[in-house]
């Protein structure tokens, strides 16, 4: 697949295709790595993207909360080696 360099601004860039985008799950300001590797440009999607905001929502609404608790009542830690 063959694209163009464009002016934006006083930048450039290039013209993802709608395709591509799909397959990456990818929108308008997704967050993305550009990196330069054998002389090629690699774009990478950055995963966890609007984590932080949907992890602040789940605390307001409560949902944070511990479905099995992290110790057991009958669980003895002297039995465990350090």
């Amino acid at each position: 697949m063959e694209t163009n360099i464009i002016q934006i601004g006083n930048s450039k860039g290039i013209i993802l295709p709608a395709e591509i985008l799909k397959q990456l799950k990818l929108s308008l300001k997704s967050a993305v790595s550009v990196s330069l590797e054998d002389n090629n440009i690699v774009i990478k999607a950055q995963p966890r993207q609007g984590w932080e905001e949907d992890a602040i929502r789940l605390h307001a609404e409560s949902g944070d909360e511990l479905l099995v608790p992290d110790v057991f009542e009958d669980e003895k830690f002297e039995d465990w080696t350090w």
